[in-house]
């Protein structure tokens, strides 16, 4: 039992790592160096435990399955624009504090997608 459990761990790390693109659930058994059989038991655990999304594919002539991950691993990809990265006011920045990230012009135009020209002080009014 220990090894369904691994297996099934590993096959959501497969999964997980290849994003939108999906997996077919035939080579994610080969991967797993698993039975056609454990791939699929292993692909319908993880599906009823809301963890994939199976999507059947005709692949080379024959039916499959196409492996989704329905959580997607996080990314510093989302907020490596932020203007809080290399913010001078960094340190003196906080929710109560005089310069806020409430009230602070470059991280609004940033999340609303407005360019901002970087002379403009962020935080202070």
């Amino acid at each position: 039992m220990p090894r369904r459990n691994e297996l099934e761990h590993k096959a959501l790390h497969v999964i997980s790592n290849n994003g939108n693109d999906g997996v077919l659930q035939s080579e994610l058994w080969r991967e797993l160096d698993a039975t056609s059989r454990e791939g699929s038991r292993i692909a319908l655990k993880l599906e009823t435990k809301g963890l994939i999304l199976r999507e059947k594919e005709l692949f080379e002539g024959r039916w499959t399955y196409r492996l989704f991950p329905k959580i997607k691993p996080a990314s510093l990809d989302s907020i490596i624009d932020s203007p809080c990265l290399m913010c001078p006011n960094d340190a003196r920045c906080g929710a109560w504090s005089p310069i806020s990230p409430n009230y602070c012009l470059r991280l609004t135009a940033w999340i609303l997608g407005i360019d901002q020209p970087e002379t403009e002080s962020s935080g202070e009014s």
